[in-house]
């Protein structure tokens, strides 16, 4: 998610890692200026932020890549920490409510969904509302992402005033105990002084407890201009980033949290429902230095990993007897992790692979399509038991899945390898305890970082 910004980073600590003397850092400042600028990020911070780098290295004895790092990492935090909530904060009595505003064509509707899912995979009873009346469909679109997310709508074609259809939608959400209530505005091609009334006029009618600008981040430093003109109009408390995924130069990220003023809560990561991240600061930087995120990791993990299946799964590999109904669904759990880059690049180190793994689509990839399809045309029995396939099993497979045997043996081929290689892997003592290490190292790290805050 963050492959032109990382590189940029890691490019200027290398240089650093490879001598320790004063040219050294002038050199891996330079890189870090252009390699910055020529992501998007505003001239004013990349100035202040290398400033302050020199300043901070100037009181090192002995500059190394230990304490470079250190400066960045401690710098960028406090570019990116700004006053004001992070993630997602309840009211202290719901319904939490949630204005988003935001221009035309900033994917605010598809990201009132992403949220809505976010909040709803954290056991939350959620309500979205579609009082988005100026644009054709745009409750049609609404009420269409809410039956995929599987999340209450309100709203209908026939309102004619987005105040009433708010303010109806609220004392539902009230009176039947919903925790949080998302309202979807309507948008414009430009801001005007129409949009900004109608925003207040529903701020006014209402109990609205945070108001989230949905900024595209394809625009650039349009953004941010535009983000600020929405804050003094009518006050913003966080900016969620729309289409991250698409910007190749990313530094608008960081531009609109020390330039807007107002923290950045949300990342939309990619297309899907569950391409969405919180925003927060320090575990962004890691990310961005390169050290990846197994904190936020772990976070995803537990939402859609049942402790229970995880451990039948085990037992299964342990005794060779993964099947496919357990490989599709662990593809499908893995789906819900959300885009598979930004997942990359929460695993310290693999930030180098980004562009060589390129766009991995586990719902569009070809090859799970295959492997779907081939699964799909086998019986209950054979699912469970790959060894049941003689050759006249899978002829019929063959046919019904619309490949070709010798597709269906290299599939079959493939699974059986894999399989090995889980099981050989799983009783291997001494790979178990060094995986055992590294997460008790992570897991301490994790709970004294908890432990400072």
């Amino acid at each position: 998610m963050f492959g032109s910004l990382t590189s940029s980073f890691t490019n200027a600590i290398k240089k650093i890692k490879i001598y320790d003397d004063q040219q050294s850092l002038k050199n891996a400042l330079a890189e870090l200026k252009k390699s910055l600028l020529k992501a998007d990020v505003h001239h004013k911070v990349v100035k202040d932020l290398i400033s302050q780098i020199e300043e901070d290295m100037r009181d090192e004895e002995e500059i190394g890549q230990e304490s470079f790092v250190k400066s960045i990492r401690d710098n960028l935090t406090d570019i990116l920490s700004v006053d004001g909530k992070q993630g997602f904060v309840f009211a202290s009595k719901p319904p939490t409510v949630i204005l988003m505003a935001g221009l035309q064509g900033s994917g605010k509707t598809t990201t009132v969904g992403k949220l809505a899912n976010y909040l709803k995979m954290r056991k939350k009873k959620v309500m979205v509302v579609g009082a988005d009346l100026q644009r054709m469909a745009a409750v049609e679109q609404l009420r269409q992402i809410s039956a995929q997310v599987g999340i209450e709508f309100f709203g209908n074609e026939t309102y004619n005033n987005p105040v009433n259809v708010v303010k109806d939608a609220f004392k539902k959400a009230e009176n039947e105990l919903y925790d949080v209530l998302i309202v979807d505005t309507a948008g414009r091609l430009a801001i005007d002084v129409d949009l900004m009334n109608q925003l207040k006029n529903i701020k006014s009618a209402i109990k609205v407890d945070e108001v989230f600008y949905v900024a595209d981040s394809m625009t650039g430093h349009d953004t941010v201009r535009t983000a600020l003109t929405f804050k003094n109009e009518i006050g913003l408390d966080g900016v969620i980033l729309s289409k991250y995924d698409g910007d190749l130069k990313g530094g608008v990220a960081i531009s609109i949290a020390s330039q807007v003023g107002v923290p950045l809560r949300f990342i939309g990561t990619g297309e899907k429902i569950h391409d969405l991240e919180q925003f927060l600061p320090d575990r962004i930087v890691s990310r961005l230095i390169g050290e990846g995120d197994l904190e936020s990791l772990m976070e995803k993990t537990s939402l859609i990993v049942d402790k229970k299946k995880a451990s039948e799964i085990n037992r299964k590999i342990k005794k060779g007897q993964f099947n496919f109904n357990d490989f599709i669904e662990h593809v499908e759990s893995f789906k819900k992790l959300g885009d598979f880059k930004s997942i990359l690049g929460m695993i310290p180190g693999m930030n180098k692979y980004m562009d060589q793994i390129k766009n991995v689509d586990l719902e569009n990839s070809g090859e799970i399509k295959m492997i779907k399809a081939l699964v799909n045309s086998m019986t209950k029995k054979e699912r469970e038991n790959p060894d049941l396939l003689n050759n006249s099993r899978k002829r019929r497979i063959a046919q019904g899945s619309g490949l070709n045997q010798i597709e269906v043996n290299k599939i079959l081929k493939q699974f059986k390898n894999a399989s090995k290689m889980a099981k050989k892997f799983s009783t291997n003592k001494s790979a178990l305890k060094d995986i055992e290490k590294m997460m008790g190292a992570n897991k301490n790290a994790m709970l004294s970082q908890l432990g400072r805050k």
